[in-house]
Order: structure tokens, then sequence, then C-alpha cells
């Protein structure tokens, strides 16, 4: 089948209304998108990236120390932020993209954890991701990361990924080969028949797979799962690493 031509993806959800529990205690005084890794805040890292892709517009979500969150995004053009306030209720990875919807538009988005870090060997990940998508055959594209050499991670993983990109979960399976990574290009129409309040993508991803319409598209490059205060000195190193790094020729 002839893929279809792909569509640039202007608008992002960004995730950064989390309690951030395992980062503590830093995160008892600074939120942690606010982190630092390789000089820069994690949640720029995720913002300076959706704009290299070509967004334009990112909404951010905020509930713990959500003050901190705000004032840091006041100067920031590009992507353009709209803020969505969860200071009342945190609404999980789902749920805060419902509440979001109406600044999100009709079109598909991605959808960031904005602790999402890893160093790229090729090109942008991103970028690939809105090259890869297609709509006619995708209800949402996840971006993965190889379990076996990714930094900060000592889980089983999350998914299988056959020829033709579709993906099936773990299951009963001791391992599998690839993780999450934290970045989505989705459709806003899955969240039709959602529940009100709290819930978590896992749903969509599970009606998803159901359907037939999960996709996976491969990091080309390093992840690095930044959950815990002793994940950031390793990081820190991956990235001054991929720093020193040659270029590759077709990069």
């Amino acid at each position: 089948m002839t893929q279809a031509p792909s569509q640039p993806i202007r608008r992002a959800m960004v995730l950064a209304a989390g309690l951030g529990k395992r980062m503590r205690p830093i995160t008892d005084t600074l939120p942690k998108p606010l982190v630092a890794i390789g000089g820069k805040p994690m949640l720029d890292h995720a913002l300076d990236r959706l704009a290299q892709a070509g967004v334009e517009e990112a909404v951010v979500n905020v509930h713990h120390l959500a003050d901190q969150i705000e004032a840091h995004l006041a100067g920031r053009a590009k992507p353009r932020v709209t803020i969505s306030d969860e200071r009342a209720l945190l609404l999980e990875t789902g749920g805060g993209v419902k509440k979001a919807l109406p600044l999100l538009g009709h079109e598909p988005f991605f959808h960031v954890n904005s602790d999402s870090l890893w160093s790229e060997t090729g090109g942008s990940a991103m970028q690939a991701m809105a090259q890869a998508w297609d709509a006619r055959r995708m209800d949402m594209l996840l971006l993965l990361a190889r379990r076996e050499g990714s930094i900060g991670f000592d889980g089983r993983g999350d998914f299988f990924l056959d020829a033709h990109g579709l993906l099936t979960r773990r299951g009963s399976a001791d391992s599998a080969p690839y993780v999450y990574a934290g970045v989505a290009i989705m459709k806003p129409d899955l969240f039709a028949d959602t529940p009100e309040g709290p819930f978590s993508l896992n749903l969509l991803f599970d009606r998803a797979i159901a359907a037939g319409r999960l996709h996976g598209i491969v990091l080309d490059g390093q992840w690095l799962h930044v959950g815990t205060p002793d994940a950031i000195a390793p990081a820190e190193a991956a990235f001054a690493a991929a720093r020193r790094a040659p270029a590759r020729a077709d990069a």
C-alpha cells in the first residue's frame, strides 16, 4: 500500500503536571520538568525539539508547583505556549489531553511527556515521526526506544513491533524489546468516548491495539530515563558523550 503524503504536525500537548514523586527530594521545591540535564531543563529539551520538528503551538498542562512552570514559559515564542491549568485536579496522561482538546484543534497532534529525554544519532526523531504518520492506517504512532541500551531503565519493556510497524503489548512474556519513550502522534477524535476526570493514556493504547491501528517507530539514538535523582548523573554523562560523538554522514 502506498503511504499517504505526510502532513505537518503543528500542535502538541506537553505533560508537565506530574508530582515527580520518585524524584524527591528535588521535586519538593522544583517541578520535575525544570530539572536540568545537559545544561537545560527537561521541559525545554522537549519544547525545543517540537519547534525543530515544525510544531507552532504547544499546550502545557500544570499542577505541581505550577507557578514555577508558568513563569519559566512566560517568554517562550517557539513554539507558542498555552497553559492548561490542572491545579484543581491532576488528570493523568489521558484526562489532561481531554481537558485541553479545545486548545488542540481537530488535527493530529504530538503528545509528549515533558521528561522524555534522548540523544539522537541520526536526524530529528520527531521529524521522522511526522514523516511516518499516516492517518489512513494509524490512530496513534509511538516513539519507541530499545530496552537494551537505554540509560536509567531497568524494566521489562512495553511492546513488540512487527514488520508492518504494528505494536502489541508485552503481555505474559518475560520481556519485550521496546519501551514507550514518551512521545506520540494521535488523533483528537480518539478521546470522544473516554471517561470524565483522570484516566491513563493506556486506555487508548489498548483500544488502538484492538483496532490494529497502534503503530511504532524506533528511536535512532539513546533513550535516557530520568526517574530518580540517581539517574541524573548517567543522563548527564550520556549527553556529554553524544556531544563528543562525530556526526553521522547520513544524519
